[in-house]
């Protein structure tokens, strides 16, 4: 079976900042056709769950409280990649607008939920690599 990496959020998993999932049915509905790889970048870079909401402004990543975890980020991004890369997966499925896993349209650094065009770091270092990079809001498989 083809190997999918997805963050792992969208499996159920509570590693969202709030400490939540946000669990997506037609993501988890894949299980019966693929292998899920569940990663969090943002753990896989150090960060503690729960935490402060990020979001990218400037090319970093700033918590709402102005600390500055690009640092953090960019090492969770290159830990998924390595994951990725050891599995030999070609596709992904992310958090859709999320700081790491956002794709096309992300916040806008602003802490008002205000989006704009982007990528997240995660997806970024993705497409770079030549992994397929999907949101849950737009992938057809």
């Amino acid at each position: 079976m083809e190997k999918i990496l997805v963050s792992a959020c969208l499996l159920g998993c509570r590693c969202r900042y709030d400490g939540k999932s946000c669990a997506d049915a037609r993501v988890l509905a894949l299980r019966d056709r693929y292998i899920l790889i569940p990663v969090c970048p943002e753990q896989l870079g150090g960060l503690p769950t729960p935490r402060n909401p990020a979001e990218r402004r400037n090319g970093g990543v700033f918590m709402n409280n102005g600390a500055n975890v690009t640092a953090a980020y960019e090492k969770g991004a290159e830990e998924a990649l390595r994951i990725a890369e050891t599995l030999g997966v070609k596709k992904a499925i992310l958090k859709a607008k999320s700081p790491s896993c956002g794709k096309g349209l992300i916040y806008d650094g602003t802490f008002t939920g205000a989006k704009i065009p982007g990528d997240g770091v995660t997806a970024q270092l993705f497409i770079k690599s030549g992994i397929a990079v999907e949101t849950e809001e737009t992938f057809v498989l």
